[in-house]
């Protein structure tokens, strides 16, 4: 109720609804307040406005607050700080990655993938060749999971102790050892995403976040209202469920159960939207967020995780999890 307050005195004085509101509110309750603010996070205009003041280099990102990002083609490494939706960079330094180019699918095929990863783990311990630590990252994430890639162990790590080395890695980013150490104090893993490009790396446009984020709010009010057409209509033909449902069980799955018309309560919180590099030659955007579901029938807290594609200046998505 308080965020839901703080939201309506937000808008208020920055003029994005007049002293209709407040008659809304006179007359009709905080109810009617609710539902009119929801219509108004469906516009991209109001994204516009939002994105206005935000660094968008690499997404929309309200909740973490380091971005690694690495171009395989200039063989470096980027560390940059998101704070008050601003990217500085604190970090640059010179890498080696795998040895063959191209994005990684198979066990052993010596390339470092592309695409958006989160850092799971630093490993301490390790044979002197990986130099001080390991930060491990999720490959392969769900999405390539979905696309069936394989392989594992694919590691942000210094060099051989030793000082024997070859110049490529079998699929990871290998640094100085100082470098290294510098890139692990400054960061904390939670907090933090990797991302990584082929050659040129393309950033993310306002125009193409407005469009996601409202289309994310319209997405959100068809699920809350079991409006099946328009709810199905935000997915690709090429849709693949985490578990592997493809587009036509699932279409079938999500009519049984809005059938039921139970009333629901969604939210999104922590809403993080990155460019997201790939081999599939598609415009695509990871959506990561926190997510509350409550239906007469199930209730669901925790993360959201979506991989969506821009064709014609509108969403739709590849994949969900």
């Amino acid at each position: 109720m308080f965020r839901l307050l703080f939201l309506i005195f937000s808008l208020f004085i920055t003029n994005l609804f007049s002293k209709e509101l407040v008659d809304l509110y006179r007359l009709e309750g905080l109810k009617a307040v609710e539902t009119q603010i929801e219509k108004e996070l469906t516009k991209k205009d109001y994204w516009d406005y939002v994105l206005k003041s935000y660094d968008t280099k690499f997404g929309y990102i309200e909740s973490k607050k380091y971005i690694l990002f690495s171009n395989k083609k200039d063989k470096k490494l980027f560390l940059f700080k998101n704070e008050n939706k601003k990217l500085e960079k604190l970090f640059e330094n010179e890498v080696i990655t795998g040895e063959v180019e191209g994005d990684k699918y198979l066990e052993g095929d010596k390339k470092t993938p592309i695409g958006v990863y989160d850092l799971t783990q630093k490993k301490t311990k390790l044979d002197q060749f990986y130099g001080p630590f390991a930060l491990v990252t999720s490959y392969p994430n769900n999405f390539d999971k979905s696309m069936s890639k394989k392989g594992h162990g694919i590691w942000i790590h210094g060099m051989p102790l030793d000082g024997k080395r070859e110049e490529f890695t079998k699929g990871c980013i290998a640094l100085d050892n100082e470098k290294l150490i510098d890139l692990g104090n400054r960061i904390n893993l939670k907090d933090a995403v990797l991302i990584t490009s082929e050659n040129t790396f393309t950033e993310a446009s306002k125009d193409e976040l407005a469009v996601i984020l409202a289309s994310l709010n319209k997405w959100k009010l068809a699920w809350k209202y079991s409006n099946i057409d328009e709810y199905l209509n935000f997915y690709s033909n090429e849709f693949k469920r985490y578990d592997g449902m493809k587009i036509e069980k699932f279409a079938q799955y999500k009519k049984r159960v809005f059938s039921k018309d139970e009333e629901k309560i969604i939210r999104f919180s922590n809403i993080n939207i990155y460019a997201y590099p790939n081999s599939l030659n598609k415009r695509l955007f990871r959506v990561y967020m926190d997510e509350f579901y409550k239906s007469d029938t199930l209730k669901f807290i925790g993360n959201k995780e979506l991989i969506v594609e821009i064709i014609d200046n509108k969403m739709k998505i590849l994949f969900e999890d």
